[in-house]
């Protein structure tokens, strides 16, 4: 008689789960694969769950199928993969010196223990929500599955909701903010941080997304508390109470983010990590060797900083999910870990950041350089183009890169790729300048916005830029100092958009060498321009010219006015 067909049993049955039973499928086509899922549905589109209370994504059964139109339910893994998915079912405990898994069926309360070989924990995340009175009336909504996106669009396409709070200015606040802003929808986003995208941006890169979002699309208010939420006679929520006023609205949503989902494992007796998830190696196996975990329930190294976070992601899961359906059946597949990559869109701006904050770097004590540099995303005189900023974080002592962060209405996805792509093999800012990166003007600058924003860095550490931020300009006028700021824009260009702070003087660049007389020898010179590369240019002419005391401004007007428009 030959061996005993493989017996897999998976928990979870959204991302991480659904792809190691495909992946373990794959390499033992007589493997016996059940997956255990509590909720209505198996592997649905959690990441567009916004997009389809918006309307973006219009019919549900787009959340549900493959890209050929197929849905993706318990008959379809049936007839096409050969997999048991076990739905309304749910997984009450695990005994890991009799390998089985105890369910229990939602429907009919039919208790079963499930007999495995290997057992995957793909158990996700759950909602978190801070300890306050008033979660539990009517309209005060998590989106978190499916039924959660499906009733929030129920309620607003029934004309109920004129105005709605949004509680936590992360990922999904923001994505759902546009979703509520397209369904005609007023929305105030309350944020207890000082600033939105607290775990992905710093302040000054969040100031610049705050300051661009368009003022009748959303309300934000950080530095607040949510002390309560109050309900009128019918038991639905109406107000919203702060430390700092209150906010009345027909509906609140309950997006503060999510903790990893460790009950099941935590009572099975497996390691918990420091971070509050899941422990598990780089094979994706807990600490005992025949249970494996990963998605939004495990901790993940961190390929920069060597340490374990906690990054639930879609696409962490999925990566999960196949290194475990290898090493389930026989494989020796590794997960490297990630660099803390995120992208995401929001009332008509584009967001991502990958590796680490200026913030979280200077904590680790790395000697940080930065660079603000406003750019295009295509040759400026092709058509459709738009600017964007992006930010840059090294390491000053070795030049290497650390991270990255990118606001704007124009493409950031794939220098946010090029950047995670060179944190990834450790790269320096001299290996990024140097990328043979594509070039057409449909796509692209000659020299892109990532190997830009690199080379300003490395100037900066040449000496050759002396530059300030934005946000010091303001607090050295605020302050008084003794200064000039020469706006080295042409005419039209102060016309449009005057720089009326402290002492200014205009001269454009292409007269400034004809007019060094016209400046003082005694005062700090401060050159302003639109992006900061003119001003750039204007300060190397100046220091060129015996002055000493000379800057520039980062990004230029672009940040100054925080106007990332086209």
């Amino acid at each position: 008689m030959g061996e005993p067909d493989l017996k897999i049993v998976i928990v979870g049955g959204v991302a991480c789960g659904p792809k190691a039973a495909a992946r373990a499928r794959r390499r033992d086509p007589k493997a016996k694969i059940t997956i255990i899922e509590r909720g209505e549905h198996v592997s649905y589109a959690g990441c567009a769950l916004p997009y389809y209370v918006g309307g973006t994504v219009p019919e549900f059964e787009g959340l549900i199928s493959t890209h050929y139109g197929a849905a993706r339910d318990a008959d379809f893994f049936d007839r096409v993969k050969g997999i048991d998915v076990r739905l309304r079912t749910l997984a009450e405990s695990v005994d890991t010196k009799a390998k089985t898994v105890r369910i229990r069926n939602l429907a009919d309360d039919a208790v079963e223990d499930l007999p495995y070989d290997k057992l995957v924990l793909a158990t996700g995340g759950k909602p978190w929500a801070p300890p306050i009175d008033g979660l539990d009336l009517g309209r005060v909504l998590n989106l978190h599955v499916p039924t959660d996106a499906v009733h929030m669009r129920e309620i607003i396409e029934g004309g109920e909701v004129d105005h709605a709070v949004i509680i936590g200015a992360g990922r999904t606040g923001l994505e759902t903010a546009e979703a509520f802003f397209g369904q005609a929808v007023d929305v105030t986003i309350v944020e207890l941080a000082g600033h939105v995208l607290p775990t992905m941006l710093d302040p000054d890169m969040a100031s610049l997304l705050e300051a661009s979002l368009p003022k009748a699309a959303a309300k934000i208010r950080a530095s607040e508390k949510v002390l309560r939420l109050e309900g009128d006679d019918s038991g639905n929520v109406c107000k919203v109470v702060t430390d700092k006023g209150e906010i009345e609205c027909d509906m609140v949503l309950m997006a503060v983010g999510v903790r990893p989902n460790v009950d099941l494992a935590e009572r099975a007796g497996l390691e918990i990590g420091q971070t509050g998830a899941i422990a598990v190696n780089d094979r994706c196996q807990t600490s005992d060797p025949d249970v494996y975990a990963g998605g939004d329930c495990v901790e993940c190294f961190h390929r920069v900083t060597g340490q374990k976070i906690f990054a639930p992601l879609g696409s962490t899961a999925n990566r999960h999910g196949r290194v475990i359906g290898d090493n389930a059946t026989g494989g020796d597949e590794r997960f490297p870990g990630v660099v803390g990559t995120g992208i995401l869109k929001t009332l008509g701006l584009n967001v991502a950041s990958t590796g680490l904050r200026e913030t979280d770097a200077r904590k680790l004590g790395y000697e940080v350089e930065t660079c603000l540099a406003p750019w295009f995303d295509r040759a400026h005189y092709y058509p459709g183009g738009k600017t964007f900023v992006t930010k840059l974080v090294a390491d000053a002592k070795t030049g290497k890169l650390l991270g990255g962060q990118f606001v704007g209405k124009g493409d950031v996805d794939k220098r946010m790729d090029v950047v995670a792509t060179a944190l990834t093999f450790g790269a320096t800012l001299g290996d990024v300048a140097g990328l043979d990166l594509g070039y057409a003007p449909p796509y692209s600058t000659a020299i892109d916005s990532v190997a830009h924003a690199s080379n300003v860095i490395r100037n900066k550490a040449a000496g050759l830029a002396r530059s300030i931020t934005p946000g010091t300009l303001k607090s050295r006028i605020e302050q008084g100092a003794s200064m000039v700021v020469l706006d080295v824009r042409e005419q039209p260009e102060t016309d449009k958009t005057p720089f009326g702070n402290g002492e200014v003087l205009r001269i454009p660049l292409s007269e400034l060498r004809s007019r060094l007389g016209e400046l003082p020898a005694d005062k700090e010179i401060v050159c302003m321009c639109a992006l900061g590369l003119r001003a750039y240019e204007a300060s190397l002419t100046l220091r060129g010219a015996g002055f000493s005391q000379v800057t520039y401004v980062e990004g230029g007007m672009r940040v100054w006015s925080a106007d990332t428009g086209e």
